[in-house]
């Protein structure tokens, strides 16, 4: 069975430039997978930062910069008000990694997945570690077309290009998703 990944569609990643003026199409597109998912009984899985107030559970550069993101009970941390997503589950994470620390596997395990379509943001951070997590995990990994981005076009180009050797985890269509072997779509 697929499931839909979405990493971190918040506010405080989505409001800085560059990634705001992507904002409206990386909305149009995970919509479209969102409803792709729904179509197909994929359960929709939202992955999400959100750091307590305190200093000690931030990440190093966060930390060394004085400069954190997503805590706990701000704007920054909640989903995408213009995204309609109803998941089926919701993981907080505190990491790039959608793995670390997080109960994902075990969810999705429950669920009885074992390929995944990755959506989000960024694709050389979170995207890109969490997709080679999965692999580790033993998932098949699809990359949702127009549904990943990242504020650094050619890091967001490296990253796919590097998934895709290392990993054998393509950027598919929707389309191209259902005309591959699977148990969904």
């Amino acid at each position: 069975m697929r499931a839909l990944i979405v990493i971190d569609l918040q506010e405080d990643f989505l409001n800085p430039p560059p990634l705001r003026e992507q904002r409206s199409a990386i909305v149009r597109a995970t919509q479209e997978w969102t409803d792709w998912a729904r179509r197909h009984d994929v359960p929709v899985v939202e992955v999400r930062t959100v750091l307590p107030q305190d200093k000690l559970t931030w990440a190093r550069n966060m930390r060394e910069d004085d400069q954190p993101v997503v805590l706990e009970g701000t704007h920054g941390a909640e989903l995408l008000a213009e995204l309609d997503l109803r998941p089926d589950v919701t993981v907080i994470k505190r990491r790039d990694d959608a793995f670390h620390r997080t109960d994902l596997l075990e969810r999705l395990h429950e669920l009885e997945v074992d390929e995944l379509v990755i959506a989000g943001v960024v694709t050389e951070a979170c995207i890109a570690m969490t997709a080679a997590s999965a692999y580790a995990h033993d998932f098949t990994v699809w990359i949702a077309e127009g549904a990943v981005t990242s504020g650094d076009d050619q890091a967001h180009e490296a990253a796919l290009r590097w998934l895709k050797e290392q990993y054998r985890q393509e950027v598919v269509s929707p389309e191209e998703l259902e005309s591959r072997p699977g148990d969904s779509a």
